[in-house]
């Protein structure tokens, strides 16, 4: 039975507290973004169970509604109608969604989204550190050796120039010229200044430069971030002012040039010696508090933890994390991360045993396993958030562990690595790190398994139609070529690369599942083809993704790599429009795998079925490998 998008429409607007309640309101290929002014008057249990509904989420200040590609945009229109609001586009609803946040919460996103695209950096450094010094631990010959000290070389670059790629990534973030970010970075961090690492253990050899009456100190920024940050947001505002002011012949070369000058000396005479001791308060406050009697601190942080996941603001911990390393060369936050994520781990593999549903039970088991290997996002997404308890059994869990990791002395020796890698960078307590994972993850595992009880169908505030298809048998494998007529059954990869499951895509939204099962695939070539025959349902604005109707009532998105709607179409050419019938193989889109890369994203693409949830025999057949044309998912 077809979806009465007027109904829909209606009942969504009235559950959202009227007009007064609403700030703004957009969609992309699958959601309804809307921004309110309080959330605490929405009925949330109500919005979920709105026929139409798939699901709902909130993100930045935003309430997103899953509904699903070709039909969001149906009900959205009538959203219009009946709100009487006018049409926004995604940035401004991002805009106002986040003007209505605290200043100290923009602060700490601002911080999480400088650190998100330079985490591989930090965690390959980080792992490839553990690996080189467990190494050369248990082989005293090996750490002699001249290829242990190359590798030492490589393992810690990422770490040790850590303020240059922050600088790099602070540009993007604030909008400035990325370049200009770069040297204000590697500036700060130029050989001919003294390390900060020396500074520190021998203060006599720091020397001065006398500027303008000002003493300004000639050490480096090793290990401090916060000032970085700092510099760069400030450059940034420095840049396009000048950008507004200077003529534009002459503004090429006068408005980098004064930039970087103005920028190096307010960041060196001031800004730099303000938030050294900044930093170094915030440090001996965390230390201050971790160093409380029985582990009292870290009870309370590895509880909280959890809840800087949701919020999206746990990165901000990598600044305590640097500042440890570089000050005592242990970090003392370890027990508690690490501890966290094991605790949400443990709660989902708690739910994948009690469940009975299987959507429940392959949503929990890679979400946990995932968890287990520091990447949480999923596990508290997709289960713990969701079901709640799970959540708070697993703070709870997470909370003994990082006191017994205290009590028990357990530290890292890099940072960006924590649930089972991190045995890698605590090869100086192994013994004790595993205890404290026990701890955590036990208790996390038993009050879970005690507390949480699975909800009925049809109060879990999902659209699912249990039977669907049940009966359909499984569509036969195809060669690595299109046939002429494709099963109605057969979803063909429409882009030739390294197909992923899809709780690896490097996105919380579609690796939890929350948009459809389906899988990512890392494109070697930038073409999507048409993965059935079908109607294109949806064209981005940004063109980045594709909604598309097709045989057997099958929904589904391609989105063509992650937070790419920033790149505002630069680099993507779409090929058809709303409404075309496409046939399986046809070419819909061409996009530039480079500019992706350059402008800091990744080029995964996620593959889903949004409506997955309605075939009893979804499967994905083929992961790995794959040529444009090959049969990855069957109905």
């Amino acid at each position: 039975m077809a979806l009465d998008y007027g109904k829909c429409a209606k009942e969504i607007f009235e559950t959202l507290g009227g007009r007064e309640n609403l700030v703004s309101a957009a969609h992309c290929a699958t959601r309804l973004r809307l921004v309110t002014v309080d959330n605490k008057k929405v009925d949330m249990k109500k919005l979920e169970n709105i026929e139409g509904v798939k699901g709902v989420f909130s993100s930045n200040g935003q309430l997103q509604l899953i509904i699903g590609t070709g039909t969001v945009n149906k009900v959205y229109d009538e959203f219009l109608a009946v709100s009487g609001m006018t049409a926004a586009t995604k940035e401004e609803v991002k805009a106002a969604a986040a003007a209505k946040q605290p200043l100290i919460k923009r602060m700490i996103k601002s911080l999480g989204d400088v650190f998100v695209p330079i985490l591989p950096a930090i965690v390959a450094a980080g792992l490839m550190m553990g690996l080189v010094e467990a190494l050369g631990k248990f082989i005293p010959s090996f750490a002699e050796s001249d290829i242990y000290s190359w590798m030492d070389l490589v393992s810690n670059t990422a770490i040790v120039y850590l303020p240059v790629l922050v600088a790099i990534s602070a540009a993007r973030v604030f909008g400035g010229n990325i370049f200009l970010g770069g040297t204000i970075g590697m500036l700060l961090m130029h050989m001919n200044l003294l390390s900060a690492w020396t500074a520190a253990s021998d203060p006599s050899q720091i020397q001065y430069w006398k500027i303008a009456g000002i003493s300004i100190r000639q050490v480096n920024y090793q290990g401090h971030i916060i000032p970085i940050i700092i510099a760069i947001w400030i450059m940034c505002k420095i840049e396009k002012w000048l950008h507004k002011h200077v003529p534009e012949m002459i503004d090429l070369f006068v408005t980098p040039l004064v930039t970087v000058i103005v920028t190096a000396f307010l960041t060196m005479a001031f800004i730099g010696p303000v938030f050294i001791v900044v930093e170094n308060n915030i440090l001996a406050a965390v230390k201050a508090l971790l160093a409380l009697p029985l582990g009292i601190g870290s009870f309370v942080c590895g509880a909280i933890y959890p809840l800087t996941v949701v919020c999206g603001i746990h990165h901000m911990f990598n600044v305590l994390e640097a500042g440890m390393i570089a000050e005592a060369g242990q970090n003392i936050w370890l027990p508690i991360s690490c501890s966290a994520n094991f605790a949400m781990c443990m709660a989902c593999v708690a739910v994948f045993v009690k469940a009975k549903n299987v959507k429940t039970k392959s949503l929990a088991l890679p979400a946990g396993l995932s968890a287990s290997l520091g990447i949480t996002e999923p596990a508290i997404f997709g289960i713990n958030l969701r079901f709640v308890k799970p959540l708070i059994c697993g703070m709870i869990g997470a909370a003994f562990g990082a006191m017994a990791g205290t009590l028990m002395g357990v530290y890292g020796s890099a940072y960006g690595v924590t649930g089972i890698p991190g045995f890698l960078i605590t090869t100086d307590c192994t013994l004790q790190y595993t205890i404290m994972l026990l701890i955590a993850g036990a208790i996390s595992f038993i009050l879970t398994y005690i507390v949480w009880k699975e909800e009925k169908p049809e109060t879990a505030g999902t659209d699912i139609t249990a039977n669907a298809n049940a009966s359909v048998e499984e569509a036969k494998k195809e060669e690595s070529t299109i046939i002429e007529n494709p099963a109605e059954k057969t979803v063909y990869a429409p882009i030739k690369g390294n197909v992923i499951k899809v709780d690896e895509i490097p996105d919380d939204t579609f690796a939890s599942g929350v948009l459809g099962n389906g899988v990512g695939i890392e494109p070697e070539e930038g073409v999507v083809y048409a993965p059935f025959d079908g109607t294109i349902a949806t064209v981005s604005e940004t063109k980045h993704a594709l909604g598309f109707m097709g045989p057997n009532d099958i929904e589904m998105l391609i989105h063509v790599g992650i937070d790419t709607v920033n790149m505002n179409g630069d680099g993507f050419d779409v090929l058809v429009s709303e409404g075309d019938e496409v046939k399986a193989g046809q070419k819909l889109m061409t996009f530039s795998i480079d500019k992706i890369k350059k402008a800091g994203y990744s080029t995964t693409t996620a593959v889903l079925v949004n409506n997955s949830d309605d075939y009893a025999d979804f499967k994905v057949i083929k992961t790995g490998k794959v040529n444009n044309g090959d049969v990855i998912i069957t109905v």
